[in-house]
């Protein structure tokens, strides 16, 4: 059997965020894996702007990543009780690429933020957008990771125990789901 493919999409630009962490936790966990993360780092959503020069070559990139990904992992910050404008313009741009790369593919979703719910509604409206896509999204165990900043150590790797072991089940449901 191949080793899957993961990608991991953040909802966060920054290069040390705790979701970038959390993703790569993820990764880790999945093991083995080949695992790559999206640059979201893209144009805002703009209408005349698809009609004048098409899809963005950086979104046409990240909807062939998903697409040809065996499983995708996304992690969101919580921004004013809901998912990051970022990840949002993402899945804006990405649904205007033919076909749907999301059809059926297996989702896990996560958050990670300063608050102590951790990101809980950030991550029930991330599942929502997600609706229209029809991707398999896995229902559990949800990782709403609280107080993010002070999770992990200078390595990356998560402290707690309890929320390793959450996300080590969720990564092997995840497995399981990709076939694999």
């Amino acid at each position: 059997m191949s080793q899957p493919t993961l990608l991991g999409l953040s909802g966060s630009l920054r290069k040390d965020a705790t979701n970038r962490k959390l993703l790569r936790e993820a990764a880790r966990l999945f093991d083995p894996v080949s695992y790559a993360e999206a640059d979201l780092n893209l144009p805002l959503y703009d209408g005349d702007l698809e009609d004048a020069e098409g899809i963005p070559a950086s979104v046409q990139m990240l909807a062939d990543q998903i697409g040809q990904a065996d499983a995708v992992i996304i992690s969101t910050p919580e921004y004013n009780k809901g998912p990051s404008g970022v990840l949002k313009n993402a899945l804006d741009w990405v649904s205007r690429t033919k076909g749907n790369p999301w059809a059926s593919k297996p989702v896990a979703v996560m958050s990670a933020a300063g608050g102590r719910a951790g990101g809980e509604r950030a991550q029930m409206i991330l599942r929502a957008c997600m609706v229209p896509f029809q991707p398999r999204i896995l229902q559990g165990p949800e990782i709403h990771l609280a107080d993010s900043s002070n999770e992990f150590d200078d390595q990356g790797r998560l402290l707690s125990e309890r929320y390793e072991n959450s996300l080590h089940m969720l990564m092997q449901k995840l497995r399981a789901e990709a076939g694999f």
